[in-house]
């Protein structure tokens, strides 16, 4: 199911049911899944790996090479998951062999028009970077965050699981999960507790990371002795380890 405008490469792999649109271009080393449909004059190059069921829209360009003066030329690679959305010209691209080798994208993404993931980024599941957000070089963004339009993430900082960004947001350190975060050099705001209603999480959860919030920002503690004190004071649970270890492993400081 190729329109026969379209330039693909007779090494790419592609899946029997595939779809590509008019002008589109699939490079030499592409493989896309079954399911998966290419839009018009999408470009997708590069060694990069697209799973099932993918929808990647006109004029967006995947797998082209990283945005990085240090690259040069050297085999590096995209790896996408599964029900995937990228809109129009967005640009995801592959790693560095300075960095991680690669950039991997999971599973029921979706990326708005314009999004931009730079090299060597790794973006979890279920996460929506609304129109403009951007990513640079080496970050990592968990499961089921939201990154309004326009927000920036500065490279090597991290984006914890369900954790929000209001539109506009410029984070230039790790936004631990289940919390939002706005504005320019991005503070804290609260916890994403519409987010976590929303994912099923259970009341006596909530009001357990509502504590270690408070704890960890309005307490004045250094971060280890906050960390310390919610260890002490709450009731273990998944979520509010996960909470604790995404803030002890922090290098660049967290939003507060």
């Amino acid at each position: 199911m190729i329109h026969p405008t379209a330039i693909v490469h007779p090494a790419a792999r592609l899946a029997k049911d595939v779809e590509i649109g008019p002008y589109a271009i699939i490079g030499e080393h592409v493989s896309i899944g079954p399911g998966s449909k290419v839009g018009a004059h999408a470009v997708i190059d590069g060694w990069t790996e697209i799973g099932e069921n993918n929808q990647i829209f006109h004029l967006s360009s995947v797998g082209g090479i990283p945005q990085d003066l240090k690259y040069k030329g050297e085999t590096t690679w995209l790896r996408i998951g599964n029900g995937n959305i990228i809109r129009e010209f967005a640009t995801l691209h592959p790693g560095t062999v300075t960095g991680d080798n690669e950039t991997t994208i999971g599973d029921g993404n979706m990326f708005m028009a314009y999004c931009h993931v730079a090299h060597d980024c790794h973006v979890g599941n279920h996460v929506i970077m609304a129109n403009g957000s951007t990513l640079a070089g080496h970050v990592l963004v968990e499961d089921h965050a939201i990154l309004g339009g326009l927000s920036a993430v500065h490279q090597f900082t991290r984006v914890g699981e369900s954790a929000m960004l209001s539109g506009g947001s410029m984070v230039g350190q790790d936004v631990p999960p289940y919390t939002i975060a706005s504005g320019d050099r991005a503070e804290l705001k609260g916890l994403n507790l519409v987010g976590l209603k929303r994912r099923g999480f259970a009341e006596e959860t909530i009001a357990s990371l509502k504590k270690a919030y408070k704890i960890l920002v309005r307490s004045e503690l250094r971060v280890d002795e906050a960390l310390a004190r919610i260890r002490k004071e709450l009731p273990p649970s998944a979520e509010l380890q996960h909470f604790v270890e995404f803030v002890e492993k922090s290098e660049r400081g967290i939003c507060r």
